[in-house]
């Protein structure tokens, strides 16, 4: 029993370590220092998922970095048109099944790397929203990270 209890304390702290590398690694783009959020990572292969999380545990936003992304933007879904890492672009507008009243709104961005970064926010009011672009728009992915055209 005692060995069973140390073998799975062992591999709960290795999967810890994992996340707390990945989060140091600089896998995910530098966070507002005023935003009071906190990147939730995880690993999949070669791509890197990054939840911006609200210190009540709450998504404010989120994205993947990767090779590709299946997000194709569609000009009539344009919404608001915005600056991220210093660039203009377009998020686009999209619906949740089941929740006609959650602000969605997606985009993506084409890094340096030849990678991928999709963004995604998910916003119960338009406060929430607003304040996610806010967030969003001060996120930074490096130098010389260019927009994919929108």
């Amino acid at each position: 029993m005692v060995n069973r209890i140390r073998a799975t304390t062992g591999l709960a702290l290795l999967a810890f370590v994992g996340i707390a590398q990945a989060q140091t690694a600089g896998n995910c783009p530098a966070l507002p220092a005023d935003a009071g959020l906190t990147w939730e990572t995880k690993t999949a292969g070669n791509t890197q998922f990054c939840r911006a999380l609200r210190a009540d545990g709450s998504e404010a936003f989120g994205l993947y970095i990767a090779a590709q992304t299946a997000f194709k933007p569609v000009r009539s879904m344009r919404s608001e048109e915005v600056r991220i890492d210093g660039h203009e672009t377009y998020w686009y507008r999209s619906e949740i099944a089941g929740q006609p009243d959650l602000q969605a709104r997606e985009t993506a961005i084409a890094l340096p790397d030849g990678r991928v970064a999709y963004l995604w926010i998910q916003a119960k009011s338009k406060d929430d929203l607003a304040s996610a672009m806010q967030q969003t728009s001060a996120l930074r992915f490096g130098t010389g990270a260019q927009l994919s055209s929108n």
